[in-house]
């Protein structure tokens, strides 16, 4: 393959995976990394660590997971390791005090739930899923000793976390000071060329780089991912703040809660959770800037797209339509006139008439045709209409009728 062919691919690959990232150390060896791969036609070995630390993930842990995603359909080769060894001790990552350690029970049962949840976005056949205790737990003191004796605490102090509650006074356990050394340990085992990881795992992931040199292995290329926003826009997502959408939710109330989000996330949820093409979400955003488009109606493709991911296309447009129902009898008044009447098809226009909503069949006629008749907060077209459960029909700004069918 020429040079020239190659270098294409590189181009064309790199713009996927700078995708949303925040940061890619170093993004020259990516590059290189990348070159190799494609002219030796050897995928690259792609490291993702995940502890299993709660039983539930939302869509902020996914930031990541899209991410190995598309380098499966780059065609490298994907390997999520199930920190089940390293939950033992936790990640001190962003900590101002030491995690409370999980019992195994607590670990088996999250490592299952994970990986049900995790395959609503990565490939299952293409995943080599690891569980880090098949060598962690092998290695004796000694082991440990020489491990240890390739990172100095010096450099371990250059940690925030760390840097911070030391200065503070507050307590710092040793054994998490193994933590990172454990993680590294995990990238010299794989031989991982790239690990991914969100922007509070920069230390983590340089430490593997920085072990797979001392073991006499090519170091890894460290791709981080940026911490998404909850829907308040503010916090990062997170289940104890309240300001999370979970992946297995109800269509419905991932509908709701994606509805809710600020209007200046639009775009960042767009690129960090959905599988729409770059060139479309800038389309999205010039036109938002424009003016051109309402941002509710963006939000709703938006959560069109997450709910299709982790349910269906089928249960995103159920959710669609109840949210709009819902949202739109909000400005419905409280004392509106029901009616009841034998379900099946009726001729709208002699029904509105019938109904004292229009002066004539021929004034119904114009108002459908205008667009100025709608059922369930949705403009109607037609004249004819099938009567089915509940309905709110509407015509102009201040007419209103509840329709119960049979009941």
């Amino acid at each position: 393959m020429e040079n020239s062919s190659i270098e294409k691919r590189v181009a064309e690959q790199m713009l996927l995976i700078s995708r949303g990232a925040a940061e890619i150390v170093p993004e020259e060896e990516m590059r290189r990394k990348l070159y190799m791969s494609i002219k030796e036609r050897k995928p690259l070995r792609i490291k993702l660590g995940l502890d299993p630390t709660a039983p539930d993930i939302h869509l902020g842990h996914t930031v990541v997971l899209n991410k190995l995603r598309q380098f499966q359909d780059l065609g490298h080769e994907v390997h999520l390791i199930i920190g089940d060894f390293t939950a033992r001790i936790g990640d001190p990552s962003g900590r101002s005090e030491t995690r409370r350690q999980l019992s195994d029970e607590e670990i088996k049962v999250n490592a299952a739930t994970y990986q049900e949840q995790i395959f609503k976005i990565l490939d299952e056949k293409k995943t080599i899923v690891h569980f880090n205790s098949e060598w962690l737990k092998k290695i004796n003191l000694a082991d440990v000793l020489n491990l240890a004796s390739r990172y100095t605490v010096a450099r371990m102090l250059e940690r925030d976390d760390f840097s911070k509650r030391y200065k503070d006074g507050l307590p710092i356990g040793i054994h998490e000071f193994l933590y990172p050394l454990m993680q590294g340990y995990d990238s010299v085992v794989l031989q991982s060329d790239v690990e991914l990881g969100g922007t509070d795992q920069k230390f983590n992931l340089l430490v593997g780089r920085s072990l797979q040199k001392e073991y006499g292995y090519e170091p890894q290329v460290a791709l981080m991912m940026p911490i998404l926003e909850g829907i308040d826009g503010v916090q990062k997502m997170s289940k104890s703040l309240g300001n999370y959408i979970g992946v297995n939710e109800d269509p419905y109330e991932m509908f709701g809660k994606t509805m809710s989000i600020p209007d200046e996330l639009i775009i960042r949820y767009f690129e960090l959770l959905t599988r729409v093409p770059l060139k479309e979400i800038n389309d999205i955003e010039n036109a938002m800037k424009e003016g051109s488009v309402n941002p509710r109606d963006i939000k709703m493709k938006l959560a069109r797209e997450i709910i299709s991911i982790y349910h269906s296309e089928e249960e995103a447009a159920k959710a669609e339509k109840r949210f709009k129902l819902v949202y739109s009898q909000r400005d419905i008044p409280d004392d509106i006139p029901e009616i009841v009447t034998e379900e099946g098809e009726v001729w709208l226009p002699k029904f509105l008439h019938d109904n004292d909503m229009v002066p004539s069949t021929s004034e119904g006629r114009r108002m459908i045709k205008q667009g100025a008749v709608k059922i369930n907060g949705e403009k109607y077209g037609e004249e004819k209409l099938m009567i089915v459960g509940s309905m709110v029909i509407q015509v102009g700004k201040r007419k209103f009728v509840k329709v119960n069918a049979g009941q």
